[in-house]
């Protein structure tokens, strides 16, 4: 048994405890994690005494004392330690500097009204944020560099697939239910976003992860028939028509698969404001958009 703390690997074949709220496969470095997670106590009490211990027993077993915390009566930083905004005239002088491993927000484009693409992986249920876009060691650094984050994009389930979504361009991924489970990470849209990605099909998403697809443009659908997931395969190419117009009637939205000429019935769950972030690109495109009116 190892006590591991955040970015570092546990042994492979190995039981390891850690306090960090995250337990996917592979989140922990290693593919192989038996990860275990725990209280802090416990896992200072682990650290000690090389085994899973209760820490309520360590005054026996080590003569220390069970630890207590006493929270102060009032948390939050004063107010004089934030620095007040520039006023926008003064704020537009003002350069910014940055880092070269710092990389700028891709340009999103709006969503077309015909849309065409194949299905670049097919997913099945449950895949969370960690696994479309991992946070280890390799792809924490790059967090503020897109270009060299999305070629991590999906690499625990399918490592082709950033090479595949840059020869497709605009392209389709089908998943089952609850996709994007996990955190909030918004990185779980961009890095796909920017290799392509218009648009999901699945058969139900994790609520975070539907609000960040409409944040960055990416459409987000369900079938209406649960059933129609086994009607589509990975490589089929899709094509969906007069997509405006469907989105703002609401209701029912037909999917033309053009390899097997097989129609599936799709719908949304978008709000108004959602619909409009979508059909803009995301939500900073619409926002440059109202801005310049």
């Amino acid at each position: 048994m190892g006590c591991i703390g955040m970015g570092q690997a546990p042994a492979v074949g190995r039981n390891s405890l850690r306090t960090v709220p995250r337990n996917f496969p592979g989140r922990s470095g290693t593919k192989e994690d038996s990860v275990w997670l725990c209280s802090p106590e416990t896992a200072a009490a682990a650290a000690l005494t090389g085994r899973i211990t209760d820490p309520r027993t360590l005054p026996d077993l080590l003569g220390i004392e069970y630890p207590a915390l006493t929270l102060p009566a009032r948390a939050g930083a004063p107010e004089g330690m934030l620095e007040p905004p520039l006023a926008p005239t003064e704020a537009r002088r003002v350069e910014l500097v940055k880092a070269s491993s710092i990389g700028r927000l891709p340009d999103f484009d709006p969503l077309p009204d015909l849309l065409r693409g194949p299905v670049l992986i097919k997913l099945g249920d449950d895949v969370s944020t960690d696994e479309i876009l991992p946070a280890g060691a390799r792809v924490l650094p790059l967090r503020s560099d897109i270009a060299r984050l999305a070629e991590f994009t999906f690499g625990q389930i399918d490592e082709g697939y950033p090479a595949r979504a840059h020869r497709a361009g605009s392209h389709v991924i089908v998943a089952g239910a609850n996709y994007g489970q996990g955190s909030s990470r918004e990185h779980a849209v961009i890095a796909p976003r920017y290799l392509g990605l218009r648009a999901v099909i699945a058969k139900s998403y994790a609520r975070i992860h539907w609000q960040n697809l409409a944040n960055f443009g990416v459409l987000a659908l369900e079938f209406t028939d649960p059933a129609d997931y086994d009607r589509i395969g990975q490589g089929d190419e899709l094509s969906l028509r007069d997509l405006r117009a469907a989105l703002e009637r609401g209701g029912d939205i037909v999917v033309r698969d053009t390899t097997t000429g097989a129609d599936v019935v799709v719908r949304h769950r978008l709000s108004p404001r959602q619909i409009a972030m979508v059909l803009a690109g995301g939500q900073i495109p619409l926002i440059k958009a109202q801005t310049a009116m």
